[in-house]
């Protein structure tokens, strides 16, 4: 089988987290700071602000901005559902708006529509490793002085007219053991705003601005030495991973030819955390997901229902239609295309595509 994603565990990896065990500091500490450092130095920001997972960043972040009971925060359906529930963690609702079928992200002109009084933040996701339009939603944005909360669990690596994901406002990332950086679970926050840094700092450590003296309430949301190790040695070679995902990305565009391939429009640099083809002119795709998987190639459909379509949201937002997201949901499949791909996997997995 070849695999969907598969998480490179080296040499550096093992020293690293070797030397914290032996060194018997094993809670956030030194290279927990170490990895933050080196993460605002990758997005291009002040301050990056480590947590215990990217669902915990993104409660953070929002939190950070005041966002609580009775705002609304602007998102998008065609996303895992920790987009939305981040939002409900602080009492605010999510507004779900259509998506571009081209870029999967959230439509800057129906999130211009859906802002009223109580908007208090944008949350776009940057799904896949491809930025939203940073330019339309940021002008939105300064309009109505809204908040700008980028949920890039999955950007690290893209960039938006040469602006990394995560610059732009406040962002968000996920460490999980198949992010294109990961740290076996873990998140962060980037910002170069210093009171929203300070905030996220006090809010993921109980609210403590010194130990044991409490300033607001807060959460246990720190990470771990341990966790930020393995998340160091990965991010030192972020560019060699993401260049790799490219050329991967590349050769399948230009060998697949049966189903939609992915797109980079002029402005981006996408991270291609995940390959996504669409299935489209109404053929089943679970039929073409068992056909591929018959075959020895993995998949992934990202993601079968949109958010406003779970049960539980629908009894918080009503029964609205989102055709667009409805109808990705139906026709997405996402293939291979992380950096351990030999060129035979390659050349394999569009082969079999184009028997579809």
């Amino acid at each position: 089988m070849i695999p969907l994603s598969k998480p490179f565990i080296g040499p550096e990896e093992k020293a690293a987290v070797l030397s914290v065990l032996e060194s018997g500091m094993l809670a956030q500490g030194p290279v927990t700071a170490a990895l933050e450092s080196r993460f605002a130095s990758a997005c291009g920001v002040k301050h990056a602000i480590a947590t215990s997972s990217g669902t915990t960043a993104l409660h953070v972040a929002l939190l950070a901005h005041g966002i609580g009971p009775g705002d609304e925060v602007i998102t998008t359906p065609f996303t895992f559902i920790a987009s939305a529930n981040s939002i409900l963690f602080t009492g605010a609702t999510p507004v779900f708006v259509d998506i571009d079928p081209v870029t999967f992200n959230i439509d800057p002109d129906q999130v211009a529509r859906a802002v009223t009084p109580r908007t208090k933040a944008i949350m776009p996701v940057h799904l896949y490793g491809y930025l939203s339009d940073m330019d339309a939603l940021m002008s939105v944005a300064r309009t109505h002085g809204l908040a700008m909360v980028e949920d890039a669990c999955q950007a690290i690596g893209a960039a938006y007219d040469g602006k990394a994901a995560g610059s732009f406002g406040t962002g968000a990332f996920s460490l999980y053991a198949t992010k294109n950086v990961m740290s076996a679970e873990g998140g962060m926050i980037t910002t170069d705003d210093d009171t929203v840094a300070e905030r996220c700092r006090m809010i993921r450590s109980h609210g403590m601005t010194r130990r044991y003296y409490h300033d607001l309430l807060g959460y246990n949301y720190r990470t771990s030495d341990v966790h930020a190790a393995i998340g160091l040695a990965q991010i030192n070679r972020l560019d060699a991973v993401t260049d790799r995902r490219r050329r991967n990305a590349e050769f399948l565009n230009g060998a697949i030819n049966s189903v939609v391939t992915p797109s980079v429009k002029p402005k981006h640099t996408h991270a291609w955390h995940q390959y996504t083809v669409r299935v489209d002119r109404g053929r089943d795709r679970d039929a073409a997901v068992a056909q591929l998987n018959q075959a020895g190639i993995g998949t992934g459909v990202f993601y079968p229902v949109p958010v406003h379509r779970q049960g539980y949201m629908r009894d918080i937002v009503g029964d609205i239609n989102l055709p667009v997201s409805e109808q990705m949901a139906r026709e997405v499949i996402s293939l291979p295309v992380h950096p351990q791909l030999s060129q035979a996997d390659l050349e394999t997995i569009a082969a079999e595509v184009n028997t579809l």
